[in-house]
């Protein structure tokens, strides 16, 4: 009994360690009957293998087996940098996407069929038979009573037509076939060159060279070819490939791949960069047949505006600098590392310029670049009862960004006076700490506000004829019978014109001064965008003067806010700051 059990043990452990690696010699029963240890041994021997090998069919390593999937490596990230702050190359993202992390084996209709491969064959009718037939080396199947038939070589989707044809030479009536393809038998690949992981890797016959630089972590950005593709068998090359084909046209040829095969990748090859106004700015690979501004325009697609082209390199005569219009850069002769910049170098000859307010007619015009504001002026239509023709303004995106400047350059001063402002105690420290939150808040609501970019051209209806530049927009107020009242009242609102009243007059029609108002600190902007500060104590006297313009319908009083001298040491500062943004965004912060 116990020696039964031994035969018994015996021949499933070479059952195990057979199906898990034809590397491990087992001993015959004619040989000893080896002992307990030694075959708790050989089965930890026989566990250990089947773990590395399961690990190492799915590591994708040197392995030609194929389960039911692959798992390629996980690749994120942002697409390659280039060399010292260089662009990338064209086609760096090419292996960044596009690609599952698993495929299944499932086999598309161009595969060709290898010796290994399992086919189904079924009859019914005349003969009835259901088998799986394996090709043999020979690439043939053998099917009993019919004999060879050769299969190696045929498409999937012929398989079918090719082996009903053979069987039918032999049974010629009544007998139906049946052909399916159920596995294919995976090939080993060897990727050279500069990729990020050479190696071995196993795939189908039917997989593209794609798949197989994928797992082989792609082309190298730095020193590899995406030009110069070749897949050698037997030291000789059966197929070349140039991904910018793919790249640009989608083309990607066919190719069933054989065991041993050999994808190398060659070695980068002259480069040149592209920047500027393109649509590809990158580093691209020239052919050495192709490297005038022609070949490189194709991949480059410069913008539509692109007028000249700088060309920066070196030569064996020294460096150059040429800068060309662009239909004489077609013919010029690129070298390794030049620096191409397309530039849109012509500058425009006609504006565009909007229209807003009250108007009538189009709201955007294209007029010369010189031309004045008077000058279109005459081409746009108002009604005189509803236009304020004679307090027109502009607003202009150039004044609009110096506005913008000069806040952020006195919120700057500010801070940095305020960090940096000592303290003799620890009581001036504490005021200094409560100072400098309420003015980082005061800080942080001034950086939001958007200066408007007015261009003052009216007083007392005469207009100025200024040179108009690109994007200006023309204010025509609309005719108004009101008087906006904002900032620091109790109450803001729009009050009826009254050619009587003065500023305290409609301050008090408001509500009053809030309690944070400063009654030496209010602003009237007038429609035409002028600016004037006056106070309450002296207002009525300000307006009753005949040298200055009173205040007419249209006009906005805005109260502004009040600095606590007893809290904050920067009180002249932050006033400045709050006159500035009165008078570039009409706002009180």
């Amino acid at each position: 009994m116990s020696f039964n059990y031994r035969f018994f043990s015996l021949m499933v452990l070479k059952l195990i360690i057979f199906s898990t690696s034809s590397l491990l010699i087992v001993p015959s029963y004619s040989q000893q009957a080896p002992t307990e240890e030694q075959l708790q041994q050989a089965q930890q021997a026989s566990q250990s293998q089947r773990v590395d090998l399961s690990q190492y069919i799915q590591s994708g390593g040197n392995s030609t087996g194929r389960g039911g999937s692959i798992n390629l490596p996980s690749e994120s990230g942002p697409m390659p940098a280039g060399e010292e702050g260089l662009p990338p190359p064209y086609g760096a993202n090419l292996f960044k996407g596009g690609f599952e992390t698993e495929r299944s084996d499932g086999l598309n209709s161009a595969y060709l069929v290898a010796p290994g491969d399992k086919i189904a064959i079924q009859m019914w009718g005349t003969v009835n038979s259901s088998e799986v037939v394996t090709v043999d080396n020979q690439g043939n199947i053998f099917i009993p009573d019919v004999g060879p038939i050769k299969v190696q070589d045929v498409p999937a989707s012929s398989v079918n037509s090719v082996v009903t044809q053979g069987i039918k030479s032999i049974y010629t009536n009544n007998v139906s076939v049946y052909v399916n393809l159920l596995t294919a038998t995976p090939v080993s690949v060897f990727v050279a060159g500069p990729v990020l992981r050479p190696g071995q890797y196993a795939g189908l016959a039917s997989d593209s060279v794609l798949f197989y630089l994928k797992r082989a972590g792609g082309i190298d950005p730095h020193r590899g070819s995406y030009r110069t593709i070749t897949v050698k068998r037997q030291g000789e090359t059966v197929l070349s490939y140039d991904l910018y084909d793919f790249l640009k046209l989608g083309r990607l040829p066919a190719f069933s791949f054989k065991d041993e095969d050999v994808i190398f990748v060659g070695e980068q090859g002259a480069m040149v960069n592209v920047e500027g106004a393109a649509r590809y700015p990158f580093r691209f690979e020239l052919e050495p047949s192709k490297r005038s501004g022609t070949a490189l325009m194709i991949y480059a697609r410069p913008l539509s505006k692109t007028s000249h082209v700088a060309i920066t390199g070196s030569r064996a005569s020294g460096p150059i600098s040429v800068y060309l219009p662009v239909n004489e850069f077609d013919q010029f002769t690129m070298a390794d590392g030049d620096t191409v910049l397309f530039n849109d170098d012509i500058r425009p000859q006609v504006i565009s310029v909007q229209i807003s307010g009250s108007y009538e007619g189009p709201s955007f015009y294209a007029v010369e670049k010189d031309t004045r504001l008077l000058d279109l002026l005459s081409y746009i239509e108002v009604d005189p009862e509803q236009a304020n023709y004679g307090s027109i303004y502009i607003k202009r995106e150039s004044v609009m960004d110096q506005q913008k400047l000069l806040i952020n350059e006195s919120l700057d001063r500010l801070e940095r006076s305020l960090f940096t402002a000592p303290a003799s105690s620890s009581g001036e420290a504490s005021i200094r700490a409560q100072e400098a939150q309420l003015v980082s808040q005061f800080i942080a609501r001034a950086r939001r506000i958007e200066p408007l970019g007015k261009v003052i051209v009216s007083e007392n209806s005469k207009v100025a004829n200024i040179r108009l530049e690109q994007g200006d927009e023309i204010v025509i107020p609309a005719q108004t019978d009101l008087i906006q009242i904002g900032g620091e009242v109790l109450m803001p609102q729009a009050i009826v014109y009254n050619p009587k009243a003065t500023v305290s007059d409609y301050i008090a029609w408001a509500g009053g001064f809030s309690e944070r108002a400063d009654d030496d600190r209010i602003a009237i902007v007038h429609a035409s965008g002028i600016t004037r500060f006056v106070s309450s104590s002296s207002g009525e006297r300000w307006y009753s003067s005949e040298e200055l313009t009173p205040l007419e319908a249209g006009d906005q009083i805005l109260v502004l806010p009040k600095v606590d001298a007893k809290v904050m040491q920067s009180i002249k500062d932050v006033t400045q700051i709050i006159y500035q943004i009165a008078v570039a965004a009409n706002v009180a912060t």
